[in-house]
């Protein structure tokens, strides 16, 4: 049984998410109120929904909300993003309560890639040295020698002496995009994630046909085809920063739609359009697992400081290794 498994076992056995609420409760308020009493922090990613980020103490992308995690003073920190992140807190502050709004919120692309299979997979390359994306368990970051960012990864995989082999794991389309922009021969584990494998390249070019003036930009989890057309490629920081930073007027956007409410913000002036996805129901992408924490299981679990994340004391310090690794050369 994983470390997720075994947490998901735990609340269900609490009973914890059929805590019901009163129906005129202000969110904002208690959530504030509670946030105060406890010094607790609020960590959430851009693919939070709107009223999350807007309460949020910190918001960011994998790697800032890692250093976030890294550095700060508060005695519970509440993660509201997917289980992988809320755990690479719990990694980086063993000593404190990790709290995760939904702890069924996981990953298409760390589910991808499960550790027995990984580590047979390792032992296939011996004298590799192992790259594992942020978006992993931390099984998988205790089989890991640097972890890294979409923000991060061209930086790390450079810094690596040129004669070594390396594996990376476990998005095939960031690591294929690394692979280009770097020229490393590197051994890709075969994960993706379906958000950005959603999109339809022929209704991207066609709403661009619709719109010329409007560029294309993209995040390197998408595939090939995508990027082959993107104007821009990078991380979710990046991507905000290319919006805010350039002369052009309008942007078709390929990665999570929850990006566009600090685009919108940051860059009030810019049109921003959602990628479409192959679905005929959905003109965008969203992550299932990131919509899954509400304004009201934000509020339970400051209240009751459930569901707690908790990762073994041996696996942890095992995982700490990758990521500490990963922030020393971010510095």
């Amino acid at each position: 049984m994983t470390t997720l498994e075994k947490a998901k076992k735990n609340l269900e056995e609490k009973g914890f998410l059929d805590i019901e609420t009163p129906k005129d409760i202000d969110y904002v308020s208690e959530i504030k109120k509670l946030r105060k009493e406890k010094n607790a922090v609020i960590l959430a990613h851009y693919y939070q929904e709107d009223a999350i980020q807007d309460i949020a103490d910190f918001v960011g992308d994998s790697l800032a909300l890692a250093q976030k995690a890294a550095t700060t003073d508060a005695d519970i920190i509440v993660f509201a993003g997917v289980h992988f992140m809320a755990e690479t807190a719990k990694i980086l502050n063993p000593e404190k309560k990790v709290l995760l709004p939904d702890l069924k919120a996981g990953c298409s692309l760390a589910d991808s890639c499960p550790p027995s299979e990984f580590a047979a997979f390792k032992k296939e390359h011996p004298n590799h040295l192992v790259v594992s994306y942020v978006n992993t368990s931390a099984e998988i970051k205790a089989l890991t020698d640097i972890v890294c960012t979409s923000s991060n990864a061209e930086m790390i995989i450079n810094s690596i002496p040129k004669d070594q082999p390396i594996i990376f794991a476990p998005d095939r389309n960031l690591g294929a995009w690394l692979i280009k922009e770097t020229g490393r021969d590197m051994v890709l584990w075969d994960g993706a994630c379906m958000v950005h494998e959603a999109f339809s390249i022929d209704k991207i070019l066609a709403l661009h046909a619709e719109n010329p003036e409007a560029e294309i930009i993209a995040h390197p989890e998408s595939q090939a085809h995508l990027l082959k057309v993107a104007k821009y490629v990078g991380s979710t920081s990046g991507l905000l920063n290319y919006v805010k930073n350039s002369e052009a007027k309008s942007f078709i956007v390929a990665t999570e739609v929850g990006i566009l409410h600090q685009m919108r913000q940051d860059a009030p002036d810019k049109i921003l359009i959602p990628a479409p996805v192959e679905d005929d129901n959905c003109n965008c992408s969203e992550c299932f697992y990131m919509k899954m924490n509400t304004m009201k299981k934000l509020y339970l679990c400051l209240k009751h400081e459930l569901p707690n994340v908790e990762v073994e004391a041996e696996l942890s310090k095992k995982a700490l290794v990758s990521i500490e690794r990963m922030l020393e050369l971010s510095k």
